[in-house]
């Protein structure tokens, strides 16, 4: 636990795997941790996505929304190569298609959409009521000490996000976890990020896929590993409404609104601290049971 990177030192390597080193005028190449799971996050590779995406755009015009698919799972021995084909710039819009390739073949690919900043009408619906600060939740650390035998992935990962959960996480042991229809997690970037706006936006969806799917299992009391469910992202869809900085602390708000045919849907919402509403995301995964 100890040697596992967290604070600004696994940020910096965050920024590091998002700096994507360009190798022609619409073309980037990116890296993965030098620690890491079998297959790609797929939050990384759609943050990196997004960064070449963007990386094409005015940078007077901001994301507002994303759509991806994860196609093959990606190997993080190996670098992803992305391609950005600009699809329209209009007078308010700008679309970017970017796919990201590893041995020549697609391994995900997303649409963004960029806008100009405008005025218009404003509103949103009610945040959550009565949800503990992050400052009252347990942190990640001390949720980790209580299942050892379950650490998994998260003893050897570097870890850029404070992550405090308002209930149960999704691996504590099987029979640990009560049915609840929502799943909440207090998060934010573990150090201080440059002001880009383009570059908050990819850290959000680099953050936006770690416990989404969670909510899914959370209906049903059930829990990630052995004796519960094993899955992955099929694809991920993000909306930004109002300006925000990820390094600060956000409520992400997730429910499953359907689960059926080895598929669940999960939906969230990440409100920041004084409850503006900042963007809504929506999730397909694949989910299978595990013997124990």
């Amino acid at each position: 636990m100890t040697d596992v990177l967290t604070g600004q030192a696994a940020v910096d390597q965050l920024l590091e795997v998002l700096d994507l080193a360009p190798t022609g005028a619409t073309t980037f190449r990116g890296i993965s941790p030098p620690v890491g799971p079998q297959r790609v996050y797929g939050g990384q590779v759609a943050g990196q996505a997004l960064v070449a995406a963007g990386r094409t755009v005015d940078p007077e015009r901001f994301v507002h929304s994303l759509h991806g698919y994860f196609v093959r799972p990606g190997d993080p021995s190996e670098p992803i190569d992305y391609a950005v084909e600009n699809i329209r710039d209009g007078r308010s819009f700008s679309v970017r298609r970017s796919v990201a390739y590893q041995h020549g073949k697609p391994i995900f690919f997303m649409s963004a959409s960029f806008q100009h900043r405008e005025e218009g009408l404003d509103h949103q619906a009610p945040n959550p009521p009565d949800v503990p600060g992050p400052e009252g939740v347990p942190t990640m650390t001390d949720r980790l000490a209580r299942y050892p035998e379950r650490l998994g992935i998260w003893a050897m990962i570097p870890r850029p996000i404070d992550v405090r959960y308002v209930g149960e996480p999704g691996w504590v042991r099987p029979g640990d976890r009560p049915a609840d229809p929502h799943q909440r997690v207090w998060m934010r970037i573990d150090g201080k990020l440059p002001d880009d706006p383009l570059l908050h936006a990819c850290a959000l969806t680099y953050a936006s896929d770690l416990t989404l799917l969670d909510s899914v299992l959370s209906v049903h009391g059930e829990v990630w590993g052995p004796g519960g469910v094993v899955g992955a992202s099929l694809d991920h869809a993000l909306w930004f409404h109002r300006p925000f900085r990820a390094d600060e602390w956000f409520l992400y708000d997730c429910w499953s609104p359907s689960a059926s045919g080895g598929r669940g849907l999960a939906t969230g919402r990440m409100f920041t601290t004084d409850g503006g509403h900042i963007a809504s995301a929506v999730q397909e995964g694949l989910l299978r049971r595990v013997e124990g």
